[in-house]
């Protein structure tokens, strides 16, 4: 029996509401499973991202998390035109087999996205 069936991120949020808004807007993160002022669970394709309140900025900006995709070119344009790129995270076919890219949310949560080559 496999017992591990998939992994979902939890993230720092200094303010739920704002981080909410910013996935949803910039990110394309379409469904709102839960969000109270000290939590949320956020979704988008098959990806679902959850969200605590913190009161230090040092927790986000020192956190980050993978995704696997499809299509990493595409999702990377879209990306791109909604200015959330980090400055040293372009699309970068990687020696270890991925062609992959990174965003900054709000709070510095990093997250980078990638597809095998």
């Amino acid at each position: 029996m496999k017992h591990l069936k998939i992994a979902i991120p939890v993230l720092a949020s200094l303010n739920i509401d704002k981080t909410v808004k910013f996935y949803q807007e910039k990110l394309g993160f379409d469904r709102l499973g839960w969000k109270d002022k000290n939590y949320a669970v956020i979704g988008r394709d098959h990806v679902e991202i959850h969200f605590w309140k913190c009161n230090n900025k040092i927790h986000p900006e020192n956190t980050s998390c993978y995704i696997q995709v499809g299509d990493v070119e595409s999702l990377y344009d879209e990306m791109q035109l909604a200015g959330v790129v980090h400055p040293n995270g372009p699309l970068t076919k990687q020696p270890w087999g991925m062609n992959e890219f990174a965003i900054l949310d709000e709070d510095g949560n990093m997250i980078k996205f990638g597809e095998f080559i």
